[in-house]
């Protein structure tokens, strides 16, 4: 048995790789990532994929292979094709960009691999998380009794906020049928998901109207309430957004709020993309009334720039979360019973939908405290006035028509071409972008009409992209025009 162990010890010892294969492997990948970085000013961000078989015909095998033949498969399969999530000219999806040191707060820790779950395992790693969920909690205007979770993203912090009110509101399968719950057509598609994922399916969804700013109606809000309780249904959750999708827009928070407490709702607010404009002073009175709403969805990888993978919950009553959470297994016991200060030594899994999970810290402590707030806040106001910009200098370019001034950084557009159809020739415009690659735009649907979205959140965007939009969407709005006379 021994001879056997042997023989295993010295194969599995290869998972643990000695100083200098670990420095060669550092330096080898570290050089990868100064390569991409000083690259990506004159890489495409969009590169159309026609599909490739490198992987399939790259399976995982018996025998190890060289970091640097592995980092090449990686540039051809990976980094050159689709969108380019970290590029300034990402104004499509709602873009982030991947901060340098969040990715340095990432590496380290899963170097450590410290688990941030329970206290009593990373002591520091938790009270790492409880103080940026605190920070959050204090930008927000929540009391001292509020709690949160950094999560993987929005989708599965509004789960957690939906499933916490719906626990909170005590409705349960004998009431779903009657329950009503308020938002509108511009709500993101993951309040569906996680209504489903929650056993939620079955609720009365109500769609409130908007305005001409696409903004949920306060007052037809409270009309459309009143209606179904005079129907004897129950009313018991409002949704708005700080910040659509689709066109960026915010409801009037305050308003709603108002109209939740008058017949007791539990009031969610998806600010998910909008939440760090908090920051700012352009954007801040958008904000009026945030500190009323019930829960809470803000993403860091999207406003604060971290990578992919960070999310955020926010309770206004912390016991909610943590009631909705509870757990309890034998082999935790230890944990369980050490003698901790709740205020103090807070355990991200009691409060969570995982307890295995990723310490999601580093990846924004680092930034935070390496640059500042000051940092964040000036990116997030420059995002405010390109947009401000984008929408004002579009407007002096004939045959296009910009949608709503923008209460954030996203704006709707459409080209009106004098002859042909204007869905055909929006779909061109779009595709002539795509083409070029240098600039990552998309569509929506607003009102039923084919619509041009721009979205400049990243923290690489500045003045030179938007004016490089400009000038592709005239000239490639021109050839159109031109091929159309």
């Amino acid at each position: 048995m021994r001879k056997k162990l042997a023989e295993l010890e010295l194969l599995s010892r290869q998972l643990d790789p000695a100083g200098d294969v670990r420095k060669r492997l550092h330096e080898q990948t570290g050089h990868y990532a100064e390569s991409f970085l000083d690259d990506l000013p004159t890489m495409k961000t969009y590169v159309r994929d026609h599909g490739s078989k490198g992987f399939t015909g790259s399976p995982i095998g018996e025998q190890p292979t060289e970091m640097s033949e592995l980092l090449a498969f990686y540039r051809r399969e990976v980094d050159t094709t689709g969108i380019l999530p970290c590029s300034g000219g990402q104004l499509g999806y709602i873009p982030g960009g991947g901060l340098f040191p969040s990715a340095l707060g990432n590496f380290l820790a899963g170097i450590s691999n410290r688990y941030s779950g329970v206290a009593f395992a990373g002591p520091g790693a938790a009270r790492m998380e409880h103080s940026l969920l605190e920070w959050m909690c204090r930008l927000a205007g929540y009391p001292d009794v509020a709690r949160g979770d950094l999560t993987s993203g929005g989708s599965t912090a509004t789960l957690s906020a939906l499933v916490t009110a719906r626990d909170a509101c005590g409705i349960n399968h004998r009431q779903i049928p009657g329950a009503c719950i308020y938002l509108t057509d511009h709500a993101h598609h993951c309040v569906g998901k996680s209504l489903h994922v929650a056993g939620l399916k079955d609720v009365q969804v109500r769609t409130v109207p908007m305005d001409a700013h696409f903004r949920m109606d306060a007052d037809a809000l409270r009309q459309v309430i009143r209606d179904d309780r005079s129907q004897k249904l129950n009313p018991w959750l409002v949704i708005a957004s700080a910040g659509t999708t689709d066109t960026g827009a915010v409801d009037p928070i305050s308003d709603i709020a108002t109209v939740a407490a008058e017949y007791d709702l539990w009031f969610h607010l998806d600010a998910a993309y909008g939440g760090f404009f908090l920051l700012c002073e352009e954007s801040r009175e958008k904000f009026n009334g945030v500190e009323l709403a019930d829960s809470i969805v803000m993403d860091p990888h999207k406003g604060l720039g971290l990578p992919y993978g960070t999310g955020a919950v926010l309770i206004r009553d912390g016991r909610l979360l943590a009631r909705s959470n509870a757990y309890y297994a034998d082999y935790m016991q230890d944990a369980k019973q050490v003698d901790h200060d709740p205020a103090t030594e807070f355990s991200p899994a009691d409060y969570s939908l995982e307890l295995t999970r990723p310490s999601r810290g580093p990846g924004m402590w680092f930034p935070l405290k390496l640059f500042g707030l000051k940092a964040f806040r000036a990116s997030l106001a420059e995002k405010v006035w390109l947009a401000r910009y984008f929408h004002q200098e579009l407007g002096k370019l004939e045959d296009f028509e910009a949608g709503p001034y923008p209460d954030l950084s996203i704006v709707t557009f459409r080209y009106r071409p004098r002859r042909g159809d204007s869905e055909i020739v929006n779909r061109r415009l779009l595709e002539a972008v795509h083409r070029d690659g240098r600039v990552f735009i998309t569509s929506t649907r607003i009102d039923g009409k084919f619509t041009l979205r721009l979205a400049v959140l990243n923290f690489r965007t500045h003045l030179e992209t938007i004016d490089y939009l400009l000038k592709i969407l005239q000239e490639e709005a021109g050839r159109l025009s031109t091929a159309a006379a």
